[in-house]
């Protein structure tokens, strides 16, 4: 029989982040809470026109042909979803089910709701200055009858998409399963209930 070791490490091996050197994420930026800029009615309006259809999958597929294009499409999204959500370019964008407010803007990274930190005003754990992107998107998304879809289930970041247009992986399908469709605790099973 063969064993196999495996060390679990909670921070980056020794040497591998240089002393002083940036810390980990887009441009070495920690995720830091951020209030979206742009209103929860505007941002909800901008939803239906940023929707896949024909139109965008069409435009999606055209600017992938130009690699060129598809750097000055992500720049130009980068720019305005930065402004406007705290955005951290993840490439698989939860904002239109999140209230939009960026779930990565979390200093946990927390995709699935507030951690048990929270605070009773709603402050972030870890920066008690600013509010839990989670209760603003709550808030945000209950504005517009929309926190329903606080109840899927995000999955698991790809970070090999970290910095790709989320727009054009959205027109393109790529995100399709990015969420569930609700988190099915809506009538959960009883305990000691059989199959």
């Amino acid at each position: 029989m063969t064993r196999t070791m495996v060390e679990l490490r909670t921070r980056p091996p020794a040497g591998a982040v240089p002393p002083g050197a940036a810390p980990p994420g887009p441009k070495g930026r920690r995720p830091v809470p951020s209030r979206p800029r742009l209103s929860a009615r505007l941002a909800y309006l901008i939803q239906r026109v940023v929707m896949p259809n024909a139109v965008n999958r069409r435009a999606g597929a055209l600017i992938e042909r130009s690699p060129a294009a598809r750097r000055l499409f992500t720049a130009a999204e980068r720019a305005s979803k930065e402004q406007l959500f705290g955005c951290r370019m993840c490439g698989q964008c939860a904002l239109p089910v999140t209230g939009y407010s960026c779930p990565m803007g979390c200093p946990k990274e927390l995709r699935n709701g507030p951690c048990g930190g929270v605070g009773p005003g709603g402050a972030c754990e870890v920066y008690p200055d600013k509010r839990c992107v989670w209760v603003v998107g709550f808030e945000r998304a209950s504005s517009r009858d929309a926190a329903a879809d606080l109840r899927r289930l995000q999955r698991p970041v790809d970070h090999r998409r970290w910095g790709e247009s989320s727009w054009l992986n959205y027109w393109a399908g790529r995100d399709d399963d990015l969420w569930t469709d609700d988190d099915g605790l809506a009538s959960p099973p009883s305990l000691g209930a059989h199959e």
